[in-house]
């Protein structure tokens, strides 16, 4: 079983890639969790994922996101005379919380299977946004193995990784068995948290990506500013 919580846990607490964050580092030289994790919307998930767990992370932020698009989207009918929906009041505070669990945002913690298949779907994601500007070149993927292969992982675990790493950028596997829109914001979500979002080939791949997706622009808009990542090209 593939356990994405302790998948990014490994990486948090990688002491090569803690230090290079605390350094201000970055670039897939310097390991997996310092490229895929380590950009200001990546530090702020992995406290998030520190306190909630990953999974439920990725789902909260895509959770906020999509509360905070539902609203405002409620508040433009209500302008035009139409009622807004019930549960659209705005929260307490913007800081992104976990996602219910047993939701569309969080399978339930005793349903393994759907745990695991998401789990799988987010991992996937961030390791093809990583790949996204093409700066993996071999000396780097063979850097990140060796701190892979030092990680706190289950053999299962390293092997999904490994051949994700390995495989070319697909966006089709990544896209392929999204089966709600709520996954599809998660998907964006675990996408956004993995890069800087600063070259023209990371907003290209995330533009596509949404598109893909199919999410609306306004939405992917409400997951750009609950990740503190810059506005969407």
């Amino acid at each position: 079983m593939i356990d994405f919580n302790r998948i990014v846990d490994a990486l948090q607490n990688d002491p090569a890639a803690r230090n290079a964050t605390l350094a201000g580092g970055g670039g897939f030289a310097a390991g997996l969790a310092t490229s895929m994790l380590m950009g200001g919307s990546g530090r702020k998930f992995l406290g998030k994922a520190a306190k909630y767990g990953a999974i439920a992370a990725v789902g909260g932020l895509a959770y906020h996101a999509w509360q905070s698009h539902q609203r405002k989207s409620a508040g433009g009918a209500a302008a035009a005379g139409a009622p807004a929906p019930a549960g659209t009041a705005a929260p307490a505070s913007l800081e992104y919380q976990a996602a219910p669990a047993g939701t569309a945002f969080l399978p339930a913690p005793d349903d393994a299977a759907a745990q695991e298949a998401l789990g799988r779907a987010l991992v996937r994601a961030m390791i093809a946004a990583a790949k996204a500007d093409g700066k993996i070149d071999p000396g780097e993927k063979a850097r990140i193995f060796e701190r892979l292969s030092a990680m706190q992982l289950d053999a299962d675990a390293k092997a999904f990784v490994f051949d994700e790493l390995n495989a070319p950028l697909d966006l089709n596997a990544v896209v392929s068995g999204v089966a709600s829109p709520e996954m599809a914001a998660e998907i964006y979500a675990a996408s956004l948290v993995a890069i800087e979002c600063e070259t023209p080939a990371e907003a290209a791949y995330l533009k596509l990506l949404a598109a893909r997706l199919g999410l609306a622009a306004p939405l992917v808009a409400e997951i750009h500013a609950a990740a503190g990542a810059p506005a969407p090209a």
